[in-house]
């Protein structure tokens, strides 16, 4: 299963947005991650056209989760992002060719199929079963209790282009 690097973006963009007590700019995020700012805005457009980011307009605008980080999934921002449908598609190749199976006697997927549904059934589950609370939590057990403390002041202080415009003046 190949997942988009946008999943990866928009999980880490879920994760900072938890612990931010403001809208959090596009900008900012993408200055926090050293990513492209117009290529994280697009997962974030996704994330909000799935409800699970609102964008607040204004000054002191930026994203915000729609609910609270353990309601939200894995799954959920694999979907908003990559989409939902399913990485396996039969195209009933046993129909094919000159020894090809009738219609008729196909009457279940194959055991090819049945396979690849089950592992992502699996797959899907594993996801489902992970929140962004869950993914915050792995972050201060894995970097300490002050990771995303370190990470919410950082979000309120200036930003290296607020501070470079300051230096230019």
């Amino acid at each position: 299963m190949k997942l988009s690097g946008g999943v990866e973006w928009a999980l880490h963009c879920c994760v900072v947005l938890t612990t931010a007590t403001q809208p959090v700019p596009a900008a900012r995020l993408a200055e926090l991650h050293d990513v492209s700012a117009s290529y994280l805005a697009k997962q974030l457009q996704a994330l909000s056209r799935a409800g699970l980011v609102t964008s607040v307009q204004g000054k002191a605008g930026g994203y915000v989760l729609t609910r609270a980080p353990e309601l939200i999934t894995i799954l959920d921002v694999v979907a908003a992002v990559d989409g939902a449908q399913p990485a396996f598609v039969c195209t009933e190749i046993r129909q094919r060719g000159p020894l090809g199976a009738a219609q008729e006697v196909c009457t279940r997927p194959c055991p090819i199929a049945r396979a690849m549904a089950g592992a992502e059934a699996a797959w899907r589950a594993a996801l489902q079963a992970v929140s962004i609370a869950d993914l915050a939590a792995g972050v201060d057990e894995d970097y300490g209790p002050t990771a995303l403390a370190g990470i919410r002041g950082w979000l309120s202080g200036p930003s290296d282009s607020d501070t470079a415009a300051a230096e230019r003046r």
